[in-house]
C-alpha cells in the first residue's frame, strides 16, 4: 500500500453555504467513487478557495458526507488577476494500493481546463 494524493477542484455558480456544501460534497464522492475510495482510506484533505467564496468553509461538506476523524484544512487561493473565480481545490492524502499513474484526479465542469495534463 503506497500514500498518494489526488487532486481535484469544482467552480461553484454563487456564494453561498448550501450550494458550496452540495458542490464541494459532489467532488468529494466523485473522488472517493473514482479510485475506489472509502473515509478508512483517506489521510487528509486539504481545501482551498477562491477570495470570492465567503459563504463556509469548504470543509464542511466533507463532515456532512460523514467524514469526521480525518485531518481537514482550508486555505485561500492566491488572488490572481484572471484567474477562474469562485474555484474550490481539493488534495486528498490517502493509502491506496493503484498506482501513481491509475490515480484519477477529478476536475468538474469548466475546472477541467485547469489542469488539462491531469483531469480525468
Amino acid at each position: 500500500m503506497a500514500v498518494r494524493a489526488v487532486r481535484g477542484a469544482v467552480q461553484l455558480e454563487r456564494d453561498e453555504a448550501g450550494h458550496m456544501d452540495e458542490r464541494v460534497g459532489e467532488l468529494l464522492t466523485a473522488v472517493l467513487e473514482r479510485n475506489e475510495l472509502v473515509a478508512d482510506d483517506l489521510i487528509s484533505i486539504w481545501f482551498t478557495a477562491t477570495p470570492d467564496l465567503r459563504s463556509d468553509f469548504p470543509a464542511a461538506a466533507a463532515r456532512g458526507l460523514g467524514i469526521v476523524d480525518v485531518p481537514l484544512i482550508c486555505a485561500q487561493e492566491l488572488d490572481i488577476h484572471g484567474a477562474m473565480p469562485r474555484v474550490v481545490r481539493i488534495l486528498v492524502h490517502v493509502e491506496t494500493y493503484l498506482a501513481r499513474a491509475e490515480i484519477s484526479h477529478v476536475y468538474l465542469g469548466a475546472t477541467a481546463t485547469l489542469r488539462k495534463d491531469i483531469a480525468q
